[in-house]
């Protein structure tokens, strides 16, 4: 089984590199989607509760607890998909990625998306998702946050680097390079993921 893991700041592009892998048939996990199962279960909304809930689970169950908690998602999608990798959206820091490698060993990649602020705070404006996503101190502030949690360290540390400064079909094809099919599919426009139940852009998965 080969899992991919994404990694990049807030609008680098993680959200459509996630929308180009299911438009080929690559199931998608999102780390994401443990914190928020965690606060519904507390009868907490997850949009007031992300952050405080993925401080809660780190200190409970140690830092790599969201990964932990992933892989057995990652797992199970890849036991009901006939596609030969899993897209994992979302790491943050090198403790989950020294626990996926762990888990997959030389089937795992990181993947680095890149974009330089100015494009990342645009993109994010565009989507408009909330006020503060065109905030660029809220942006400034976001960035902060997922450094101090390691994110630049595991930057670093990816395998694979994907410039994300191009037109937006240079990107996808360059996504379904890395994970390694051809063809177009549906995807929609760049920018996060559009699940509704989504982190607000001024609390990101710490």
């Amino acid at each position: 089984m080969n899992v991919i893991g994404t990694v990049g700041l807030p609008g680098s592009g993680k959200g459509e590199a996630a929308t180009v892998a299911e438009a080929v048939g690559v199931p998608v996990v999102v780390m994401g989607d443990v914190i928020r199962e965690e606060c519904r279960e507390r009868g907490l909304d997850p949009a007031e509760h992300h952050g405080r809930i993925a401080g809660v689970l780190r200190e409970e169950e140690g830092d790599d607890a969201i990964a932990a908690r992933t892989i057995p998602r990652i797992r199970e999608a890849a036991t009901e998909s006939d596609a030969d990798a899993v897209l994992v959206d979302g790491l943050r820091s090198t403790v989950e990625l020294e626990r996926f490698r762990e888990a997959f060993g030389d089937g795992f990649t990181l993947v680095a998306i890149h974009a330089p602020f100015e494009l990342r705070a645009e993109r994010l404006g565009d989507r408009g998702r909330d006020d503060s996503d065109s905030d660029l101190e809220a942006l400034r502030e976001r960035d902060e946050r997922e450094i101090d949690l390691g994110l630049d360290e595991t930057l670093e540390r990816a395998d694979v680097e994907i410039d994300n400064t191009g037109t937006l079909e240079a990107f996808r094809e360059r996504v379904r390079e890395v994970i390694g099919v051809d063809g177009d599919g549906d995807e929609e426009a760049a920018g996060e993921p559009t699940d509704p139940d989504a982190e607000p852009a001024g609390g990101g998965r710490p």
